[in-house]
């Protein structure tokens, strides 16, 4: 093999490198942090969806990936995966905590 295919190769794989570190690594992150939040979801918890409705949750259905949420009186079902986040005393950011141990 020529010098030139050795820097190829070399260059090819140091810019996988920076992709996987600047992209694909972040994002798997913060689907894990999801994932997280919403196998911890429970009856009684204040959500936003992602089409912005707030509401607290009634019921989830475990089997259908449904929740039923509360909000202004109306009760509404949605998939689980349209809960963008829990908000309220009772919620935490793991990753507000983790930057704000990192600031000090």
């Amino acid at each position: 093999m020529g010098q030139g295919a050795t820097q190829s190769i070399i260059l090819w794989v140091i810019m996988f490198a920076i992709f996987y570190f600047l992209l694909i690594r972040p994002n798997q992150k913060r689907q894990k942090q999801r994932n997280l939040m919403l196998g911890q979801l429970k009856k009684g918890d204040k959500v936003v969806t992602i089409g912005g409705l707030h509401g607290t949750i009634d019921l989830i259905n475990e089997e259908a990936g449904t929740v039923v949420l509360n909000a202004g009186g109306n009760k509404l079902t949605f998939d689980k995966a349209a809960v963008q986040n829990v908000v309220g005393e009772k919620a935490t950011a793991p990753s507000l905590e983790k930057k704000e141990e990192e600031s000090k």
